[in-house]
């Protein structure tokens, strides 16, 4: 298995950015079998997901990674399991969010997709 850390970064480089600047096109990353557990609430399906995080209510967001560890989630499949902190800005609020979120990539044709996908924003 290529080095799990150099793939996560890049997953999670690219799943970032691509929230940030335009969240419909996420949903190439995920398929009819992924879960995400947003806030509490799952939501299976790229097309669902999609549309979860397209309605979200703010207008610009912007990602700031702190943390990223990454493992191999099997022994015989190249699967990752994905875990980041970081801090929200959201409509260039003073006051940054902090997140956990958690993904399960499976690979696929050369690539990764999201299997599951765990957000929850960090209070206390």
């Amino acid at each position: 298995m290529a080095d799990a850390t150099a793939i996560a970064k890049q997953f999670t480089d690219f799943y970032y950015t691509t929230f940030d600047t335009n969240r419909a096109s996420l949903q190439s990353l995920y398929r009819d079998v992924s879960m995400l557990s947003f806030e509490g609430t799952a939501i299976q399906g790229a097309a669902p997901i999609t549309e979860k995080l397209t309605n979200l209510p703010f207008e610009r967001v912007q990602h700031k990674v702190t943390t990223m560890d990454a493992q191999p989630s099997s022994p015989t499949v190249a699967s990752l399991i994905v875990s980041v902190t970081g801090l929200l800005v959201i409509d260039d609020s003073p006051n940054p969010l902090q997140f956990s979120q958690v993904f399960q990539l499976i690979p696929e044709g050369g690539s990764y997709y999201v299997l599951n996908d765990i957000f929850r924003l960090n209070y206390g």
